[in-house]
């Protein structure tokens, strides 16, 4: 797997993602491009800009730290077509060019803050992460959907 904090691997995705063009169309799901962008720029909001998204409660926080943390921050990759937690559904469309200038920006700034950065950080759903736990949910993550969209 891919280490977002590593500089040729976060710049991997960034190459990834100027291949996108506003016309790109998914090979599988229902997502439009700008959407997929928007929809990957989730993750990174609840680290750096937490107040857009509610915390969830404690029983549903211990639901996701049950089932759902394992299969987020293992080393499996997504299979397609799979369920998406609530927040992080885009129904509506989005600005390309924003939405893809955002989460280049999310990339950057996650593989300059480092691996120390991320080490023992609490994440918004699963508790505190190991920064192996992050890389794995973020690579995964962006792999899927820049897969997705055939780049």
């Amino acid at each position: 797997m891919e280490n977002v904090f590593d500089t040729k691997d976060a710049q991997n995705y960034i190459d990834r993602i100027n291949k996108l063009s506003p016309e790109s169309t998914g090979l599988w799901g229902k997502m439009t491009v700008d959407q997929m962008l928007a929809h990957c720029n989730v993750s990174y909001e609840m680290v750096y800009e937490p107040e857009k998204h509610k915390k969830p409660g404690g029983i549903a926080k211990f639901i996701l730290k049950t089932f759902v943390k394992p299969k987020v921050v293992g080393e499996k990759s997504y299979p397609r077509n799979g369920p998406t937690s609530p927040q992080f559904i885009v129904a509506d469309r989005k600005n390309f060019e924003e939405e893809k200038k955002r989460l280049i920006g999310f990339i950057q700034k996650t593989q300059q803050l480092g691996t120390s950065a991320f080490e023992g950080k609490e994440s918004f759903s699963f508790g505190r992460l190991k920064a192996q736990e992050w890389n794995n949910m973020f690579a995964k993550h962006l792999n899927h959907h820049l897969a997705q969209f055939g780049v």
